[in-house]
């Protein structure tokens, strides 16, 4: 009788432990459980690709550096350049294959087409002839250039003889009319080479004008031949060539 006791506390002493065991793996079970979801949703999360939105400051102002880049800047300039080449100035004449002459003079009331201003030096042809009227003297002529009207002063053209500084002097005391030169116009000066009467003097084959001494442009050198200068003297400018002959003008 006492050992069928001890034997049935024996035995529900280890179905009670089994009961127990069960119990711990049950919720053992269930906590592994439950962290799995969690596990899984921290994996999903590290896995999954990163929002576009979400880059870094430094990846995000990748773009607007490539559009502010030296490259990038250059390309847009020399687009623009190559737009905006076309210079105004080229095309003061157009049609006419030539540049225009009006800023090579300073006008009064003159324009960026070449009318009313002041003759320039160089908006004029130029033309020397020996002639024998008055003892000997040199016809300086001009005229405008093609597309050119301008007023030619009624002052004495510089003529510089030599390379010694020598000029003529003015043979008129007044000043004359102005003249307008355009098309076929033509102005006249008269150059007295040589005002002394001996035979002293320097022989040289070629002279240096402009316009006047005020006048825009660059000299322009004429050829007179062989001729003796020694005191020079040379007229105004004048509508007339014979107006231009030294002696026959104003003093």
């Amino acid at each position: 009788m006492r050992k069928n006791l001890i034997r049935s506390a024996a035995l529900a002493a280890t179905a009670l432990a089994g009961v127990l065991s069960l119990s711990a793996c049950d919720k053992g079970d269930s906590g592994s459980e439950a962290s799995a979801p969690a596990a899984s949703s921290a994996s999903s999360a590290s896995s999954a690709p990163a929002d576009p939105s979400a880059l870094s400051p430094s990846a995000g102002a990748a773009r607007p550096a490539e559009q502010g880049s030296p490259s990038h800047a250059a390309r847009q300039s020399d687009g623009g350049a190559a737009k905006g080449s076309r210079s105004p100035g080229a095309t003061a004449e157009k049609g006419t294959g030539k540049p225009s002459h009006s800023g090579e003079s300073s006008g009064k009331n003159g324009d960026k087409n070449g009318y009313g201003q002041v003759c320039g030096t160089n908006d004029l042809t130029w033309a020397a002839t020996s002639k024998s009227q008055a003892g000997g003297y040199i016809e300086i002529s001009v005229r405008a250039k093609p597309g050119i009207t301008c007023w030619l002063p009624g002052v004495y053209p510089v003529v510089a003889i030599g390379s010694d500084g020598t000029e003529a002097q003015p043979a008129e005391q007044a000043v004359g009319k102005e003249i307008k030169l355009s098309g076929g116009t033509t102005a006249y000066a008269g150059l007295n080479p040589k005002t002394t009467n001996d035979d002293s003097g320097k022989e040289l084959a070629d002279i240096i004008v402009t316009v006047s001494r005020d006048s825009a442009g660059d000299p322009v050198g004429l050829k007179v031949g062989s001729t003796l200068f020694d005191r020079p003297e040379v007229t105004n400018w004048h509508a007339s060539p014979r107006e231009a002959v030294p002696g026959a003008g104003g003093r």
